[in-house]
């Protein structure tokens, strides 16, 4: 009982660290009033992270459904975040929580689907995340009402002075086609998690 145990604290301890990796990954919540334009960081910033994370305490575990206990975390997490923005006096809506767990399942349906084989999973799953997670929250995103009135109404006192919405400016970024590029780019994070997760488990 022991080992087992000190079997699921382990996961329980990197399923942890591995939310507070994510977290300081960059960009890991959407604020409504620049979520488009965080976009792109947060597609790249956020699979590669997924998968690094996952796959690294994933194979010390040997647990397919590390990924997507890492990903709950990181949910309830936002939801706490959230929670937090609206007691300050912002909107419900004012932060769209992000949709890792789906990205994450299939991950961890990879780890299981090949018989735990890591070279795989990293292949596999770090396909499949890199494809799936912007795509989820580009449709999140989508489903959310256009947030520039938002963005005046509400500014964040945390925004830096550089991002200080400017009606102008503010337009174009949310009109342009950079955010429907962005799973292009979060595609070409997926060689660097490979590498990331071989680096790490060799």
């Amino acid at each position: 009982w022991l080992r087992r145990t000190t079997h699921y604290l382990f996961i329980v301890v990197v399923a942890v660290n591995s939310t507070l990796l994510t977290i300081n990954a960059g960009d890991y919540i959407f604020y409504t009033d620049w979520a488009w334009t965080s976009f792109v960081v947060f597609s790249i910033s956020q699979s590669t992270m997924l998968v690094v994370g996952a796959i690294y305490y994933m194979l010390f575990t040997g647990v397919p459904g590390t990924a997507t206990y890492y990903a709950t975390i990181m949910t309830i997490y936002t939801w706490v975040a959230r929670g937090a923005w609206f007691a300050l006096g912002y909107p419900y809506d004012f932060i769209v929580v992000p949709v890792w767990i789906p990205s994450a399942m299939l991950l961890d349906l990879s780890y299981w689907a090949t018989r735990r084989n890591k070279h795989a999973a990293i292949l596999i799953g770090g396909t499949l995340v890199g494809m799936s997670l912007p795509v989820f929250n580009m449709i999140n995103l989508l489903l959310v009402k256009d947030p520039l009135e938002m963005a005046f109404k509400y500014p964040r006192p945390t925004l830096p002075p550089y991002m200080t919405p400017i009606e102008p400016q503010v337009g174009k970024f949310y009109n342009s086609p950079v955010a429907l590029g962005a799973g292009a780019g979060a595609v070409l994070s997926v060689p660097i998690a490979a590498l990331g997760a071989k680096l790490n488990t060799w």
